[in-house]
């Protein structure tokens, strides 16, 4: 009997969690192909649904939205607007070791309309997003920045007059 209780015991020691590292990179590659068809159909309750419960949406200038509300509003102007594009593509695809957080570094290319000249604009940028696995085994988004690599636009010309 002792023999086989140690025997018992000694089978689990080198047991380990099972590797899905890759399992993982394509999971989050699908998804992010999957998320921009959500973008392409303009389904803005898909969209909500790739974030977690507390993410984050960092958007270049605009404030942070933490709040499903904050998130659904930033996305509901970009939709609505008749011009509205967007494509992105993973460059990078990283998974900890841990597998429950990765993340996404790549490529954007979105356009819009100017409000001012209500033409239609083309972005191109990067992102970074930050993933964490559900108990589910899938994946949502907790963390998703993006900034443009177009230069800043000119400063508005001086309205004040020099004194002589």
């Amino acid at each position: 009997m002792c023999a086989a209780v140690t025997a018992l015991m000694l089978s689990g020691c080198g047991a380990s969690t099972p590797d899905t590292h890759d399992a993982d990179v394509k999971a989050i590659k699908d998804f992010e192909a999957q998320w921009n068809q959500d973008f392409a159909a303009k389904n803005l309750d898909k969209m909500m649904g790739n974030y977690t419960s507390d993410g984050d949406l960092l958007s270049s200038n605009a404030p942070i939205a933490s709040t499903l509300d904050a998130r659904r509003g930033a996305f509901k102007a970009m939709l609505d607007d008749p011009n509205f594009h967007l494509q992105f593509a993973a460059t990078k695809v990283e998974v900890a070791k841990s597998g429950d957080i990765a993340y996404t570094q790549g490529t954007y290319t979105m356009t819009l309309t100017d409000p001012a000249t209500k033409q239609p604009v083309t972005d191109k940028g990067k992102y970074v997003t930050v993933y964490k696995k559900q108990a589910d085994g899938g994946w949502k988004a907790v963390e998703d920045i993006q900034n443009t690599d177009l230069p800043m636009p000119a400063p508005p010309a001086a309205t004040m007059k020099m004194k002589k």
